[in-house]
């Protein structure tokens, strides 16, 4: 069965049991908009413990909301009571919750064209608060007040960027004057909710509208001071014709395509460090050490977006190294081999592409680097060591700090061809460094 035909058959089985259920939210709208949905949410009026009786395999997500994952082979649909939200008191999360009609559920959504619901057993839409039409005019429109909404989770004014920039749609008007208005009090949402928003704004398409939103409207200067710190950053217009660091990033953001949040957050983020090393010598702009400077400032970035160990040390390196393919082509042989070795390379010179496009539109030396790998074998970037610590040992060293040095040395010069074999390595390191036969 597709994905499609297990969401279809628990609403079936929930309406064999007496019970409405429909397709809910983004699944409609992705439908009506003819894309395939990535998930299935569904809506219905039975109560959670109706929900586990009729489905012997489930899991709680949101209990206290009527909210359960209803499993059904190797697949998990996020099942929903139709409730009503009570007053939002800090912007996060209602005061009360009570179970509800079809038609309160739908009108405490957040906007028309996630309000729509549709049964696929009858091939019935129904839509009460104007989705279908603000669809067809290709806008994102709140709700009913939309103030109201953004102030009961203030985290739909991030949703509503990310809705226009995937979508292609324009944020009506008053949705959005209501969004400039409420952006202040944004970060009363937690960090990791909207550094989840932030993340899927950059990897879901349409990255450089939805800053640029964020940007119009007063949520970027909450969120990230940093980016918008960029705006009037002067650059070199020999290799900048584009103009300063903000628009740069932002032409880097629109190359963006399916990018992994890593590559994603290293174009975001590459050149975070100009605005607090700027200076001008005579008549240069110079931006000397904001590679190492934007380095530490990505990793306080993502720490602060409660994004994880493994992508903010692979954006930090992404950021750090994002010049060194300039000096590629006067690297030793040994340096460039090491260089191809990190497990990040392949991501770093997909930033260093985005940036060149962004700026001059030179890649020479981002094809250098593609083609010295393509020539390279993998066997000659990633030789398997000639000698290890444990013969170090038996060679009579003593372990310490020194054999790091060793190592290092045996490795460079294997990578620059002048060691071939285990034998001429141990040699090597008797003669360097002692040690018996």
């Amino acid at each position: 069965m597709t994905r499609r035909e297990k969401a279809v058959a628990i609403v079936e089985r929930l309406k064999q049991a007496g019970f409405e259920a429909y397709f809910a939210g983004g699944s409609v709208r992705d439908m009506l908009l003819g894309r395939d949905p990535d998930d299935y949410d569904i809506a219905t009026g039975a109560r959670p413990e109706d929900i586990r009786k009729i489905f012997p395999r489930t899991l709680e997500v949101g209990a206290q909301f009527g909210i359960l994952l209803v499993l059904s082979d190797g697949d998990a649909f996020e099942v929903a009571t139709f409730r009503y939200d009570g007053p939002y008191l800090d912007g996060r999360r209602p005061s009360e919750v009570r179970y509800a009609r079809l038609e309160e559920d739908i009108h405490r959504r957040d906007f028309t064209v996630n309000g729509l619901m549709y049964d696929p057993l009858d091939d019935r839409l129904i839509d009460l608060v104007g989705g279908c039409d603000d669809l067809a005019r290709r806008r994102i429109r709140a709700i009913g007040d939309p103030r109201a909404r953004f102030q009961e989770d203030r985290l739909r004014m991030i949703r509503a960027a990310r809705f226009s920039a995937s979508l292609g749609f324009e944020i009506e008007p008053d949705t959005l004057a209501a969004i400039r208005t409420e952006a202040p009090h944004i970060t009363q949402v937690s960090w990791e909710r909207i550094g989840e928003e932030v993340t899927r704004i950059l990897t879901e398409g349409g990255a450089r509208r939805g800053f640029e939103i964020m940007d119009a409207t007063g949520l970027l200067t909450r969120i990230l001071p940093e980016v918008a710190a960029m705006h009037g950053v002067e650059q070199s217009p020999d290799y900048h014709p584009e103009g300063d660091v903000f628009v740069h990033t932002m032409l880097v953001l629109k190359n963006l395509a399916e990018p992994t949040e890593t590559v994603a957050y290293g174009a975001l983020l590459h050149d975070v460090g100009k605005p607090v090393t700027a200076d001008r010598k005579e008549h240069r702009i110079t931006f000397y050490g904001h590679t190492e400077q934007g380095a530490e400032m990505a990793v306080a970035i993502l720490k602060r977006l409660k994004r994880s160990r493994s992508v903010w040390e692979r954006v930090a390196y992404i950021v750090k190294n994002h010049l060194r393919p300039v000096q590629a082509p006067k690297m030793r042989v040994s340096t460039l081999k090491r260089f191809f070795a990190d497990p990040g390379i392949d991501e770093l010179l997909e930033v260093v592409r985005l940036d060149a496009l962004a700026s001059n539109g030179d890649l020479q030396y981002y094809d250098f680097c593609r083609r010295k790998m393509a020539e390279l074998k993998h066997e000659e970037i990633h030789p398997p060591p000639l000698v290890t610590g444990k013969d170090l040992i038996a060679l009579g060293l003593e372990p310490g700090p020194m054999f790091h040095e060793i190592l290092d040395r045996v490795k460079e010069a294997q990578l620059e061809g002048e060691l071939r074999d285990r034998q001429a390595a141990l040699d090597w390191v008797k003669k360097e460094y002692g040690g018996r036969d």
